[in-house]
């Protein structure tokens, strides 16, 4: 440590432009991977983050719910099989809605619940709807500008709301969810007539053998994570992102690696005057890997705090969302990624002959 301390002070200019870039990239990575994160969430928090663990959804859905569509009877034959307080019916449409005697629209996503069961959100504001003209709303419907109490009209049905309270990590497909009892999900549940009144699926938090006794008939069982990917455009948009990210990494493998490479090079001569008075080769590779462990715990300090102190700034309506945990993991990929690139470093430092680099010297 004590020769790459050494080396970064009698270097500052050469070490600063590099630790630069390493900062670049790791905020780069950073972002990137908070708006992988929030993204994730914007789409389907309504999924993961209710306390359900598998669906039951009409056959050949493909794991989506605004594709499934079951009858009372059905849903009937399901929820028999355990007890009440492990199965409940669900019933997800997407809608727009508009203020009274406003042409401003905004698109969101009923979900009708049993106001009693564990599919109960966890009230951020105000109280749970008790009659067929009351809705609980995500707390991202407070961007287009509608408060508590507020009224607001279904575009499909004409049905009025009324807002009386406000959840949040709520949001079904980039929308905020409006959770309604199955008084008011009668009023917009749009089917066929002799449909009207059915559900979407039926939610259950069982164990994994309790799901695997259910006798489904001609329904078909998904667990949360099935249903999450299955939310249009998740699997996609998420796949986009992780590698964006993964390239992300392996450019920045190139690049450190590259710019190590280069000032080893550089240094040839001096390794080998150090080798041939006594220096060891695990001593050189050591002072090597120091200043990158060194550089890199530094990049990852400033680009984090960078991260973060943009993430206080952005508006609310961006879907940016880095857990510490989150944070963490890619610092720590990062930092092995670096050392990684170092590697090729090590070997030419290895190879290095003391004759010869001082014969190149004088």
């Amino acid at each position: 440590m004590f020769l790459a301390l050494r080396e970064l002070r009698h270097a500052k200019l050469r070490y600063f432009l590099i630790s630069l870039i390493m900062v670049l990239i790791v905020w780069l990575v950073l972002f990137v991977s908070g708006l992988a994160s929030g993204l994730a969430n914007d789409n389907g928090a309504a999924i993961s983050s209710n306390k359900a663990t598998y669906y039951v959804l009409q056959k050949d859905s493909d794991n989506r719910l605004t594709r499934s569509n079951l009858t009372e009877a059905e849903t009937n034959e399901i929820t028999s099989q355990v007890t009440k307080k492990e199965a409940t019916n669900l019933g997800v449409q997407m809608g727009t809605i508009t203020p009274p005697n406003e042409n401003k629209k905004t698109d969101i996503t009923y979900f009708g619940i049993d106001t009693s069961s564990f599919m109960k959100p966890v009230i951020k504001e105000g109280t749970m709807p008790k009659t067929e003209n009351e809705v609980l709303a995500d707390d991202s419907l407070q961007e287009s500008g509608y408060k508590l109490k507020d009224t607001l009209k279904d575009s499909a049905t004409g049905h009025t709301f009324t807002i009386t309270g406000f959840t949040t990590s709520n949001t079904f497909s980039h929308s905020p969810v409006l959770f309604v009892n199955w008084d008011g999900w009668q009023q917009i549940h749009q089917t066929n007539q002799s449909a009207k009144g059915d559900y979407t699926a039926v939610a259950m938090n069982v164990s994994e053998k309790t799901a695997d006794d259910l006798k489904l008939g001609n329904l078909e069982l998904a667990s949360s994570k099935d249903v999450l990917q299955g939310i249009p455009g998740y699997s996609e948009e998420q796949g986009s992102l992780l590698m964006m990210i993964a390239f992300l990494f392996v450019i920045a493998a190139f690049v450190l690696a590259a710019f190590f490479y280069v000032i080893t090079i550089q240094k040839i001569n001096q390794f080998g005057v150090l080798k041939a008075v006594g220096a060891r080769t695990a001593y050189l590779g050591r002072s090597i890997v120091s200043q990158v462990i060194f550089l890199s715990i530094v990049s990852l300090i400033i680009g984090n705090a960078l991260t973060f102190g943009l993430a206080a700034m952005l508006p609310a309506s961006m879907p940016f969302s880095l857990s510490p945990l989150l944070a963490i993991g890619c610092s720590a990929l990062f930092l092995a990624v670096a050392i990684i690139g170092s590697l090729l470093s090590l070997y030419r430092v290895a190879k290095v002959d003391a004759l010869e680099a001082i014969g190149r010297a004088i």
